[in-house]
């Protein structure tokens, strides 16, 4: 395996996309697009959005669809959410739709900066970053958490799928001792690199989906409320 450079992701839940500039290392920047709030992002978000521009089983199993009024509730406390996360070091963030048509994103960091070289243990600069990113998690406990570990097809695929879990485990640990909740993570899988989103015939494009995405959208009880408060 070449060294770990990927891209640690959260879904907030917003259809806009933000930009910061800030990066660990100085080097890696974050970044998040505007956008109407409501819209999907479309091309260039990766091999998570299905075909009919929803992220692939993220979202809450709610059994109802969900109007407008409360899509609006749900989209204003996912866009504040997703502001404070473009603003931590190297944090690039994108939104889209989750299974229920709410807005959902996810936060890019360079895997590299989270890990030295082959290893899932967590530099001492990237826990900065993840102690200021805990901090935005326990400010909105009614958002779900999925974190996915993915890798480039360098190496064998019994290697990369155990490295690939043990970062999306690394990061969810972390972010438990940081005082999240565990009832907030709903999946931490490792997906290898079988879930591309880039080239791997590439420096860049392996250098791209060596990554670790962390998703953040609505709960079941997120949407119950803004059900609520909509019916005001």
């Amino acid at each position: 395996m070449k060294k770990g450079n990927g891209l640690f992701v959260i879904i907030l839940g917003t259809a806009v996309m933000f930009t910061s500039c800030a990066s660990l290392n100085q080097t890696a920047k974050g970044s998040m697009i505007g956008g109407g709030s409501g819209a999907a992002v479309g091309a260039g978000i990766g091999a998570l959005i299905g075909k009919d521009g929803k992220s692939a089983g993220i979202g809450a199993a709610i059994g109802t669809a969900v109007g407008a009024g409360i899509g609006a509730i749900i989209g204003k406390k996912m866009d504040k959410a997703a502001e404070q996360a473009a603003a931590i070091e190297g944090a690039k963030v994108e939104s889209i739709t989750d299974a229920n048509d709410l807005q959902a994103v996810r936060v890019t960091f360079d895997s590299g900066i989270l890990f030295a070289t082959n290893l899932s243990v967590l530099n001492a600069a990237s826990k900065n970053a993840l102690a200021g990113f805990a901090k935005i998690l326990k400010n909105n406990p009614t958002m779900d958490i999925s974190i996915m570990g993915h890798t480039d097809n360098t190496g064998s695929l019994a290697v990369n799928q155990k490295l690939s879990k043990e970062r999306a485990q690394s990061v969810a640990d972390f972010l438990k001792i940081q005082g999240v909740s565990s009832s907030q993570f709903k999946e931490v899988v490792g997906k290898d690199y079988s879930e591309p989103v880039a080239d791997n015939s590439t420096v860049g494009g392996r250098a791209a989906n060596r990554r670790v995405e962390v998703y953040m959208y609505a709960s079941k009880q997120m949407i119950e409320e803004a059900q609520k408060e909509a019916a005001k």
